[in-house]
């Protein structure tokens, strides 16, 4: 590994090979914290490239906890995080949502690093058991569709890199990987990056890895989800091909929203806020946004042709009583219920 760090103190590219290389033995635990360190200061130097994202990717799964999942269309709703905007938890609300709408949801996630409340946070506050096994988690997928599938229980080999990550406090290539490596094999969804040189890298990322349809969208106010206080830039993966795009809330006749409207708080406000919002009892701003990021993401998921159709299917989901269901569910069958 001194070879590699040298390169790249040096600010001499590596290979993805050679990233891959590094990856094993920061994974095996054989890495040193100093090496470790050298590795992540190293990249954010030379830059990382969309190779050697995927190619790290590639061995971080291989480490992880593997999650059968029967269903080719199963998606996962997920950002890097890291916008600061301490929005409540959009994507997650969006996840029950979606599986309201008959999409099988495998949503990953952890505990809130930039955020006050992470998707983990919110969960537990539902009601939901993050320590349940990898078996129930499948279990969980092939019954009612959706499972949580809470990522430091999934990728221990990450307990390596905690520290030196932490101690470092800077960005880098591990925000990116933990959207990248669902323990479930999703190959459809939304990925959210929290700044928009991220869109094409994480985009050319995910089709080395083999996504089926996928949409990497930033929102011009900085969030990393799609937004409605402004303009959203995305990427479009369908396999071989990808294609920008741009959405404004305009285009569906919605309101711009205040970025005020927006905004969570602790993990009790914000279960809250989503009970609300599954529950139809909470219109406006947070379901609109909700609403949307569902919509595009059925849209991958192949249940409707257009993303506008994916709007009315979700809020059918939500209407219906099926998307709070969908909560409870998970809530039983976590707790072993």
């Amino acid at each position: 590994m001194k070879s590699i760090i040298k390169k790249l103190v040096d600010r001499q590219p590596i290979t993805a090979d050679e990233a891959a290389e590094s990856m094993k033995l920061i994974m095996s635990g054989k890495a040193t914290q100093a090496q470790m360190g050298a590795f992540i200061i190293g990249l954010r130097l030379t830059g990382e490239t969309p190779e050697i994202i995927a190619a790290c990717a590639e061995v971080m799964r291989a480490h992880a906890t593997p999650i059968p999942c029967k269903d080719p269309n199963a998606i996962d709703i997920v950002g890097t995080g890291g916008d600061g905007a301490h929005t409540f938890n959009i994507s997650t609300t969006a996840a029950f949502v979606i599986a309201g709408a008959g999409v099988t949801v495998a949503k990953h996630g952890s505990y809130g690093v930039s955020s006050r409340c992470g998707s983990a946070n919110v969960l537990e506050q539902l009601g939901i058991n993050l320590t349940y096994s990898p078996e129930q988690m499948a279990r969980c997928l092939e019954k009612i569709g959706i499972a949580f599938l809470f990522a430091p229980a999934l990728h221990p080999a990450m307990k390596h890199v905690v520290g030196p990550r932490r101690e470092l406090g800077v960005w880098s290539l591990f925000n990116i990987l933990g959207p990248l490596c669902n323990p479930a094999s999703v190959r459809r969804g939304l990925t959210g990056v929290f700044k928009p040189e991220l869109l094409p890298i994480v985009a050319e990322a995910s089709q080395h890895l083999n996504v089926v349809h996928q949409l990497i969208v930033h929102g011009c106010d900085g969030l990393d989800e799609i937004t409605t206080t402004a303009p959203t830039k995305m990427i479009e993966v369908k396999e071989t091909i990808l294609q920008s795009l741009e959405f404004h809330p305009a285009e569906w006749d919605l309101p711009l929203a205040d970025p005020s409207e927006l905004t969570g708080g602790e993990p009790e406000e914000n279960a809250a806020i989503t009970r609300a919002i599954l529950a139809g009892e909470l219109q406006g701003a947070k379901r609109d946004i909700v609403m949307v990021n569902a919509a595009f993401t059925l849209y991958t998921a192949g249940a409707v042709p257009t993303p506008r159709e994916g709007f009315e299917l979700a809020g059918e989901s939500i209407d219906s009583g099926q998307a709070t269901q969908k909560l409870t569910e998970l809530a039983a069958l976590s707790q072993g219920e």
